[in-house]
């Protein structure tokens, strides 16, 4: 049992299970998509091998998604990096605040900051002491990173066998599940008013800049409303 001291100072306790179910829940609700990336790597050309590399060194999915589908558009390989390396950059800000939050042994720190994910930061922060923290983002890792590796082999291995997976419409399952899992998070005005200016950008950019470009100008919507909402204040 986790011991939780109230405002009051009486001691509370909270059961560890339901840490785990809610990490669970979260890891493989998410892993699962894992087999979209698969497809849609394999769609994009690249190989069962890559695919399943990707996931389990760069481990983190909206750079992953962005990566493959700026290759599949036809995108310089460069391009393409530096786009999912400048989404993926936010993972080094959720560390700043984990690494205080977990505290954990500097021996186990290079492993943990692998596992640095929104999924994970967000299980973390939602707990109310270290313990729980601790075991919240130990148990959505270790959940999400299995189930995210093993569905992207399967889903690579999966559309290799169909063959062209646009004649299916996979093609457009990455992009789908990536909405789906962003749209929920969208709880406030500025996060909405940045995902809008986001889509505005990026798609208003598509059809004359290369492929990886847009993705890159997308990004400057957050400091862009950011600075727009702090001239009104």
């Amino acid at each position: 049992m986790v011991i939780q001291e109230t405002p009051e100072g009486v001691a509370a306790e909270r059961p560890r299970a339901a840490v785990v179910r809610d990490a669970l829940g979260v890891g493989v609700a998410v892993g699962l998509s894992g087999f979209a990336f698969g497809v849609t790597a394999a769609g994009a050309g690249i190989s069962v091998a890559q695919a399943c590399v990707l996931s389990l060194l760069v481990f983190t999915g909206a750079s992953q998604f962005a990566l493959v589908g700026a290759l599949a558009a036809g995108g310089n390989p460069f391009t393409a990096a530096a786009g999912a390396f400048f989404l993926g950059t936010r993972n080094a800000f959720y560390g700043l605040r984990l690494s205080q939050l977990l505290a954990l042994p500097r021996a186990l720190r290079p492993f943990a900051a692998h596992w640095v994910i929104d999924e994970t930061t967000a299980v973390a922060l939602a707990q109310s002491d270290r313990k729980s923290a601790r075991l919240g983002f130990g148990v959505t890792g270790l959940s999400l990173y299995v189930l995210w590796n093993l569905t992207t082999l399967l889903g690579a291995l999966g559309a290799e066998a169909i063959g062209d997976t646009s004649a299916w419409g996979l093609d457009a399952a990455g992009p789908a599940v990536f909405l789906a899992l962003l749209a929920p998070m969208l709880k406030t005005s500025t996060e909405r008013a940045v995902a809008a200016l986001a889509l505005v950008l990026g798609l208003g950019f598509l059809p004359v800049l290369p492929a990886g470009v847009p993705v890159l100008i997308a990004a400057l919507a957050a400091p862009a409303v950011l600075w727009m909402k702090g001239r009104r204040s």
